[in-house]
């Protein structure tokens, strides 16, 4: 017997086939984005935003899970700017601050006044920037391992903060990246249990991961990608309900980070999910939908 995103019985959930996308200028960028549930039920649209790990992009981190909530929305998978098929020229400044501004221009360009925004690990943390300095735009908000500010409750960073960093270097250092490396490195920070990892989607993430612009980006380190910036400030000023869904075994930061994000923002809560590390969405897709689905239905709080 398999169960759909439970573990009933262990075997990998596959990606689908991508569906078509298409090129959105926006600003002076152009983003790539997939939109699904175009004539649902209406309402408040949601915007899905990926992690940051080599050869990532909207499908496959939010494949798995994407007709689910397609459903009853309209749904919009975006690629990051310096991931997939969207544009791969530098970032400048302040940087979550930079990729904030630019997914506002994103949503004028879609004509989306306010949207849910539900994030994984480096689209989480540009979207914590766009919750604090665009409120207007912003209804709700659901992170996954993201990383906002520097400091942990109860012990220093792994790594010094940088462990997505080092684990990219890792990748594309050496003899550069194999299908052998992508495997390692996202059984031993993405998902909670390796041998359940599609070997498709291994596959889909190698070869993105080969594509030009990313190559060149990993080659030059952070220089290309905007200046960090910890927003402990603007988890306060978020005024928006915030949920905060994290793996149990999280590869990067434990339950206890979350939890104090959550204790930051006004109307922030915390879900921790067992059997699951870095991508919630990818390891156990129904659950994580039922959670998400049902944070979105919630009314709005009183400011």
């Amino acid at each position: 017997m398999s169960v759909v995103g439970s573990r009933v019985s262990p075997v990998p959930y596959p990606i689908e086939p991508e569906p078509d996308g298409r090129q959105v200028p926006a600003g002076t960028r152009t983003y790539h984005v997939i939109t699904l549930g175009e004539n649902a039920l209406g309402g408040t649209a949601a915007v899905f935003l990926h992690g940051g790990g080599p050869g990532c992009s909207a499908w496959t981190d939010f494949g798995p899970v994407a007709a689910l909530f397609a459903a009853d929305r309209r749904c919009h998978l975006v690629d990051l700017l310096q991931y997939g098929k969207s544009d791969k020229s530098p970032v400048s400044g302040p940087r979550w601050s930079y990729l904030a501004a630019s997914l506002v221009e994103l949503l004028d360009a879609l004509g989306e006044d306010r949207v849910d925004l539900v994030c994984n690990s480096w689209g989480g943390t540009i979207a914590i920037a766009a919750a604090a300095e665009f409120p207007e735009r912003v209804r709700s908000l659901v992170v996954t391992g993201s990383m906002p500010v520097f400091h942990g409750p109860l012990a220093p960073l792994p790594d010094g903060g940088r462990r997505g960093r080092n684990a990219r270097d890792a990748y594309f250092g050496g003899e550069g990246p194999t299908l052998a490396k992508m495997r390692h490195l996202m059984a031993s920070l993405e998902w909670a249990d390796g041998d359940l990892i599609p070997d498709e989607t291994v596959r889909i993430r190698y070869e993105q991961s080969l594509e030009p612009g990313e190559m060149h980006l990993a080659a030059q380190s952070d220089e290309l990608r905007g200046d960090w910036q910890d927003l402990e400030g603007h988890l306060r000023r978020i005024r928006c309900r915030t949920l905060f869904c994290w793996g149990m075994a999280d590869g990067f930061l434990t339950p206890d980070y979350p939890l104090m994000l959550a204790n930051m923002v006004p109307h922030g809560q915390l879900y921790v999910m067992d059997g699951t590390s870095h991508h919630l969405q990818e390891e156990r897709p129904w659950d994580y939908f039922t959670i998400v689905a049902g944070f979105l239905a919630q009314s709005e709080p009183r400011l």
